[in-house]
Parts: C-alpha cells; structure tokens; sequence
C-alpha cells in the first residue's frame, strides 16, 4: 500500500531520519523529531516492529488493518518501508534511502549492523555528513556492552526501583517504561547537538547512548542524597526524600498531593486546616526539622485531611496558594479542561493520539498523520524534495 508524504511542519523540516529502531526508545527518539517536523522513515522487517502485535489493546483503521495501541504511541507521523536485511535487496534499499538521510537511528546489539555494512564506521566513510545514533542497553563500550537491555531490568540495575515503592514493600516499576522513554527524548537531544555540530564542521558523527546511562542519569537528586553522604536511599512511598510535607493524604473520599516546597507554604497550609499549633510548633520550624519528624508530622497533618472532602481541601489548597492536586486516573485526564484547552488529544486520520508537548511561536509542531501502515510506503519510498 504506496502513501503520499505530506512533508511535515515544524522547526526540523527537511531533516531526514532513517530508523532503523524497533519497540520503543529508538522509536520514541524518531517519533520526537518527526513531531518537531523532521521526515522519517521506518525501515521495519518484513514482520514489521514487534509492537504491532503487543496487544491488546488494538487500534482499527478503515482499511481493515489494526495494530496494537503500543505501536502507535511511538510511531506517529512516519512512514513504513519494509526490507529484510538479510537479503541483498533490503541491503540495496536501505543503503539507497542512506544516500539522502541526515540521521540514522538504530538499536541493535553492539556491532548487529557490521554484517550488512550498516555501521557507523562503514557508513561514516561513504556518508561523512551522516549523525548515526546507537541506542543499546549498555552502549559500545564495557564489560556488558554485548548485553541485551530491558527497560524492566535497567530499571532494577540503575536503582530507579530500590528509590521507588513503600518503605517496608517491594521495589517497584514506573507505571511507564520510562527509562525507554527517557533514553529516546536523550537521543533526540543528542541528534539535534549533532547536526547544530554538523552546521560548522560539515562532519556528522557516532552517538553512543545506553539505556543504563540514561536511567542512572534519572535518578537526579537522589543520585546526588547518595554521592553526598554516602547513604544509598531507600523506598519512602508517597514521601519526598528532601521535602516535607510533601505527600499524598487522605481525604474522605479518596486522596490527593500535597507539595509544600517552602516555609511559607507549610504554614499557610497549617492554617487551611485549622492547626496554626503545627505552624508555630519549634519542632517543625524549618524543612529539615519536617523531615526528620516526617512520620509524625504526617500522622498529624492526615487525621486533619482525612475530614475534608477532596474538592473542598483543593480549592482551599488553591486559594491560599499551597501546591496541592488530584490523583487522576487516565480518563480523568483527558476529561481536564486543561488538558483540552491545550489540545493534548489528537485525532489523526480517525485514530486517537496523544499531542507532542512542543509549542513554538513561530508553528505548531503537530504530527499530521498517524503511525504508518505496515510497509505504506514501500512502493514510492524516495524522499520528499528538501
């Protein structure tokens, strides 16, 4: 089934992005520039990406084709060709889209490509212009570069889970594979580096990025708790390592945030409930106090919460200015009238989707197609003139 491209809009029109990545953090990089307006065609095996059957749930389209919902949420705004790199006519069709393509993006193990003189250091002596980045569990170098990597695992290995669950629980997963969602929006923050690079020297270069770097890099402030004091910290459940009160508390029908970032706001907050006592108290005066007393304070501060009805203590939150929110579920989400106004849910061609957050005064960045049919464009894969 052969496509017409609809060259894209936005800040990296006429960049052109040839991906060579399937699942997700080499997808979701491409999908990031392709919402910033870059082309970019998905070179998938003659199955396609496996995430087109990671169902259900799955998405129909008029044609009659459907893939599941995993597929689209990291493949907007592409186009599809297929070609089987085992054989010398896959070869031939990628080295040919090669010839014009600005980026590479590709995740397979650590010299998978060699083989069909898909790697870097082939490709970089035929096309020197060309930004080529790897994206593998590990990277290209150390003792586990050869390593398969799985969000699930590296959220294990990189600490995420020990910092993340109840205090007397089990480590827990993000509800997200976020250490694949991160190293895509790092690789996408790379690749433009590159090409800025590439507009003074002439000369592209190997990206060389690893989903443990990226998810040891995620760890933040907490990397920094252990680096300071030599502590590694654990699970504090709903609790902020640095912060208090800063939580979720109970209402009486449900629960919702409670983030104090300063002095003010705690006492401001103390006076919402009725208990200036806690404000005024010498054992809470400053946020180190808070947090060394965080369990009672919290005791505290919950059997005063747990009166109030949730809409009640938010807007009372909100008009004293306490950073306090909802606990909302997905189709809370997208019923929010902020999330509306902003316009965070698409429909392309029919199909759901979700907006790219980017917003630029000079364009909307927007994807204008959904993600792409299975080989859509294999009969006219050229690309679109610059």
């Amino acid at each position: 089934m052969a496509t017409e491209a609809t060259p894209n809009r936005g800040p990296l029109a006429g960049v052109r992005v040839l991906e060579l990545a399937r699942i997700l953090a080499g997808p979701w990089a491409g999908q990031t520039l392709a919402d910033l307006g870059a082309e970019v065609i998905k070179v998938e095996a003659p199955g396609g990406d496996d995430t087109r059957r990671w169902g259900p749930p799955f998405v129909d389209r008029t044609d009659g084709s459907r893939d599941a919902a995993y597929f689209h949420a990291a493949n907007r705004a592409k186009r599809s060709v297929r070609a089987d790199f085992r054989t010398a006519e896959g070869q031939a069709l990628v080295h040919g889209l090669l010839a014009d393509a600005d980026v590479v993006i590709e995740n397979f193990k650590v010299g998978g490509l060699a083989k069909y003189g898909l790697d870097f250091d082939s490709l970089h002596a035929r096309h020197p212009r060309l930004v080529y980045c790897s994206i593998t569990g590990f990277g290209q170098t150390g003792p586990y570069a050869r390593r398969a990597g799985y969000d699930y695992i590296l959220q294990g290995m990189s600490g995420l889970m020990s910092i993340t669950g109840e205090a007397e629980g089990a480590p827990m997963r993000a509800g997200v594979a976020i250490v694949d969602v991160f190293t895509g929006l790092y690789a996408a923050t790379a690749i433009l580096a590159a090409l800025h690079r590439r507009g003074h020297t002439g000369v592209g270069e190997h990206i060389d990025l690893a989903l443990l770097d990226c998810a040891v890099a995620v760890t933040a402030n907490q990397a920094m708790n252990y680096l300071a004091t030599g502590v590694a910290p654990g699970r504090v459940g709903h609790f902020h390592p640095n912060l208090a009160p800063y939580q979720v508390v109970p209402c009486a029908d449900g629960h919702m945030i409670l983030a104090t970032g300063n002095d003010a706001q705690y006492d401001r907050f103390c006076r919402v409930l009725g208990r200036a006592d806690l404000a005024e108290a010498p054992e809470y005066a400053t946020n180190a106090d808070r947090v060394a007393r965080r369990a009672a304070l919290s005791d505290a501060i919950s059997a005063e919460t747990a009166r109030w009805a949730k809409a009640d203590l938010l807007a009372a939150c909100e008009g004293e200015g306490v950073p306090a929110g909802p606990i909302n579920d997905l189709a809370e989400v997208f019923d929010d009238p902020q999330v509306q106004a902003r316009g965070l849910r698409l429909d392309l061609d029919g199909l759901p989707g979700v907006r790219a957050p980017f917003r630029f005064s000079g364009g909307e960045a927007v994807a204008e197609r959904p993600a792409p049919v299975l080989g859509d464009a294999d009969a006219a894969p050229a690309w679109t003139p610059r």
